[in-house]
């Protein structure tokens, strides 16, 4: 069984070679993951959570513009640059080839595996550690997710208010009696071991979540965790000005700049 005090297995992989097309401008100039949030760019506040919480093996797989990316992180983290490793797996690489080429740098029985366009505030190493004693093959992180749309609420088949913006943790699903449907929030912990044995059907994969997680449910032992604290996925230019305008959404932008002050005191 992993040693769940090493700091040396805590191992985490940012999906970061994406062009972010739903950016428009932004997107052409420059990789999502380097979109700046409050002054600060997405990508900083990951791997600065990321080393806050002790990894000390952090994977990136570099696609488009990936010298943007390299010459960030030997700018802002050349203190931890030997803690980090920057892979190129080509610009038009599907996700699960990706993966594919970056499993033989993964030493550990365990890892994080995340998309790089979300900012969070995150105990990793305590949910990793739980994942590892639990012997998960997968532990998915669950969100909350604002529907932007406007929303009738009924009580006792009586309507009781309209609301739009609406924060809701899952859903009801037409058609299917006890199930609840869970927002993902792309970040997941997956047993290394595992995806080694499917490295085949990974990179082969044009939908690696689609294709691998259902084999994984389907025969393995698999956990939930529900995300309390800051989650904000950054998706589209909305997403952008959401968190960077104080009028826009005042709650989500006072938070994020509480983290950055937070992650800024523990700079590398």
């Amino acid at each position: 069984m992993e040693n769940l005090n090493s700091q040396n297995n805590r191992t985490a992989v940012i999906l970061c070679g994406g062009k972010g097309t739903r950016l428009g401008d932004i997107g052409k100039k420059i990789p999502k993951t380097l979109v700046k949030i409050q002054g600060k760019e997405i990508l900083w506040f990951i791997i600065s959570s990321l080393l806050k919480n002790n990894f000390q093996n952090i994977i990136l797989p570099l696609g488009y513009k990936s010298e943007k990316i390299k010459k960030f992180i030997k700018k802002q983290f050349k203190k931890k640059i030997n803690n980090i490793k920057l892979v190129n797996t080509g610009t038009n690489t599907n996700i699960g080839k990706r993966i594919s080429l970056i499993l033989p740098h993964i030493k550990s029985d365990n890892f994080v595996l995340m998309n790089g366009d979300a900012i969070f505030n995150l105990n990793l190493k305590s949910i990793l550690s739980k994942h590892i004693k639990d012997r998960s093959f997968v532990t998915f992180l669950i969100g909350t997710i604002t529907n932007p749309y406007g929303t009738i609420g009924v009580k006792k088949n009586k309507v009781i208010d309209f609301k739009r913006n609406l924060v809701y943790e899952s859903i009801n699903v037409r058609n299917y009696s006890n199930y609840k449907a869970y927002s993902y929030s792309g970040i997941s912990i997956l047993n290394t071991n595992f995806l080694k044995q499917k490295k085949k059907i990974i990179s082969k994969s044009k939908n690696f979540e689609q294709d691998l997680y259902p084999l994984i449910i389907k025969k393995n032992k698999v956990n939930l965790f529900k995300i309390r604290s800051i989650w904000h996925s950054v998706d589209n230019i909305k997403d952008i000005i959401s968190v960077n305008s104080n009028k826009q959404d005042k709650q989500k932008y006072l938070k994020l700049k509480k983290l950055k002050k937070n992650l800024k005191e523990h700079e590398y």
